[in-house]
């Protein structure tokens, strides 16, 4: 949207005295700032009031000059605008809001009690089902290896097998047969007898675990006495990895008046984020985030930026937040934790005592922090932004944030499919990657092709956003086909060729009719090669997927009646097709899901 399109003054005076979310853009459409407001017309004018200064903030200034228009979005309560606001900036990740440049995630143990037969997993998040979770932990490793374990004293199922039904019939797997399942989906094991040893299972997660320790401990030093070194370093391990977890366990839905202590250590542009976890008043661990931010940005602001995006994409609140400095809108954050958590949460800064020498240690680990991964911070930065700096400036073009590359994938025209590959500031995007199978061409020719591929790309409705510039896997036949393209839907974008040499390495970009040469130790030729190795690997893993399914399409779901489900339970039930081919209708009716009708359909493909 334009400047001459967007009335700046008429729309600020269109602005409702409501609570909500306001989202500023650049004349690309570039997401710049998202904001929360209890009052949307009062707020968003002081930027565009004269004389207002931004409260002398270069950051503001800045953003201010690169609007080209606003929206906004009416809430019905500043809580709910501040929600809305914590998941726009989570989404889109503008650049002149203050941001947590790390999204770490806490893992949990999930016991899926809505099951007949439950398992004990892994989890990545907590989830509104009827599962039991057990965290968040700080850990990943001592998770795996406690899950592990759990399934092996416990004699809990891997599988993720569907156990709902009455009649278990199937063959044990191999964990049956040394001994670390119980085999339910054979039937084995009533969901009785089962259900017992899920509750020995979470008895063992809410802390019980003592005698497992001891019997473990025993076992490390027979192993020890026999000279059996590495099976008694496994057991050692074992024991390492369950203090770990169990020291730090916690039922998530539990009342214990817990606390995290957060405290910041900054430079002009990084900070370091550091929150201890206090549990049962006991310090159970640390972690570190880092934000990136603007000089001008107090330590208040920066706490609380990370307050809102924290916990809200963490499904675990305590009792007390302890911070270092207080939080802007402190009485609304905690309106919005209460929410969260079902009960009340207190948030305060430290003046004596016990938590007051927490938060000092949590300072002075901050800024440890700072000090050992600065260095780390700007040789990442070169790598990426830096590199996409180095892009602009070789063909001349004001920023190269985001670049889309494309690339064709066939065997003699056959099954042809293209990729398209995002990065962004210099790294993959993948959630924003997409397949394409052609539609309307047939043969080879990689032109054609490609032109069918970037008119549906720049067409579709969906793929609103612009590349700042289009990386093409190929030289100046493939830039042209994206420039004609380009220009007869009227886009402006600039378009470089990624040339290889004799040896398949990126050695520059054809760009204008010119091969241009990347300076000398340049981040942008690493940054380039990667882009096109990624873009030609993504091209055939989907081209590999859609001959796998075509070679198995070919065989079975040719027959009248065998959808996806009973083609893999046969495939499952005899191995492969040449016993399918010899099986009698009888067999063929004992697979599960198949029905006379079907088996002798079955049969008669392969024998009439």
């Amino acid at each position: 949207m334009s400047d001459s399109i967007f009335n700046f003054e008429e729309e600020l005076g269109k602005l409702p005295h409501s609570p909500g979310v306001y989202i500023m853009h650049s004349s690309t459409e570039e997401i710049l700032y998202v904001g929360k407001a209890v009052d949307l017309h009062n707020r968003v004018r002081q930027y565009f009031r004269k004389g207002h200064g931004h409260n002398g903030s270069l950051k503001i200034a800045k953003m201010v000059s690169l609007i080209s228009y606003f929206e906004y979005i009416v809430t019905s309560s500043e809580m709910e605008a501040l929600v809305l606001e914590c998941n726009l900036i989570k989404e889109h990740r503008p650049r002149f809001n203050t941001l947590m440049t790390d999204d770490k995630g806490y893992p949990y143990i999930k016991v899926t009690v809505g099951e007949r037969f439950p398992r004990v997993v892994y989890s990545h998040r907590m989830a509104r089902d009827k599962s039991k979770y057990f965290g968040p932990y700080t850990d990943r490793g001592a998770v795996h290896d406690t899950v592990a374990l759990i399934k092996k004293l416990f004699k809990i199922r891997n599988c993720n097998k569907d156990l709902n039904k009455s009649d278990l019939t199937e063959r044990p797997c191999l964990y049956y047969q040394i001994g670390q399942c119980s085999a339910p989906c054979a039937g084995l094991i009533t969901p009785e007898e089962y259900g017992k040893q899920i509750e020995s299972a979470m008895h063992f997660l809410n802390g019980n675990y003592k005698d497992i320790i001891d019997n473990l401990k025993l076992e490390m030093q027979d192993h020890a006495s026999k000279l059996e070194f590495e099976k008694a370093a496994e057991k050692r391990n074992l024991i390492d990895s369950i203090n770990t977890v169990m020291e730090r366990q916690k039922v998530s839905n539990s009342t214990g008046n817990d606390k995290d202590i957060i405290a910041i250590a900054k430079n002009s542009t990084d900070a370091v984020i550091s929150i201890f976890f206090v549990r049962d008043g006991n310090l159970l661990g640390r972690d570190n985030h880092h934000m990136s931010i603007d000089e001008s940005d107090s330590d208040s602001e920066i706490i609380t930026e990370f307050v809102k995006q924290y916990y809200n994409s963490t499904p675990f609140v305590p009792k007390e937040i302890i911070t270092v400095s207080p939080l802007c809108e402190e009485k609304l954050i905690e309106e919005f934790l209460e929410d969260k958590k079902g009960q009340r949460v207190y948030i305060h800064v430290p003046q004596k005592g016990e938590m007051k020498a927490l938060m000092k240690l949590a300072q002075d680990n901050a800024l440890l922090v700072l000090s050992q991964d600065i260095e780390r911070i700007k040789r990442h930065e070169k790598r990426t932004i830096g590199a996409c700096k180095d892009i602009a400036d070789l063909i001349g073009v004001d920023k190269v944030s985001r670049m889309e590359a494309f690339d064709i994938s066939h065997i003699s025209g056959y099954n042809q499919v293209a990729s398209m590959v995002v990065f962004e500031n210099g790294e993959p995007k993948k959630n924003s990657y997409r397949k394409f199978k052609l539609k309307t061409l047939e043969g080879a020719d990689d032109y054609a092709a490609m032109k069918e591929v970037l008119s549906r790309r720049f067409t579709d409705e969906k793929l609103s956003v612009l590349p700042d510039v289009l990386m093409m896997d190929g030289g100046k036949g493939q830039v042209n086909v994206a420039e004609m393209v380009l220009d007869s839907l009227g886009i402006d974008i600039p378009v470089c060729g990624m040339v290889k040499d004799d040896n398949h390495r990126t050695r520059g970009l054809y760009y204008k009719n010119v091969e241009l040469e990347f300076p000398k130790g340049s981040e942008a030729i690493n940054m380039i090669t990667a882009l096109q190795d990624e873009t030609h690997r993504f091209a055939i893993s989907y081209h590999k997927l859609l001959r796998s399914k075509e070679q198995i399409h070919s065989i079975l779901d040719d027959i009248d009646g065998i959808g996806p489900k009973r083609r893999k339970a046969l495939l499952l039930y005899f191995k492969n097709i040449e016993a399918i081919k010899n099986a009698s209708v009888e067999e063929l009716a004992e697979v599960d899901g198949m029905n006379s009708a079907a088996a002798e359909k079955v049969y008669e493909f392969f024998n009439k």
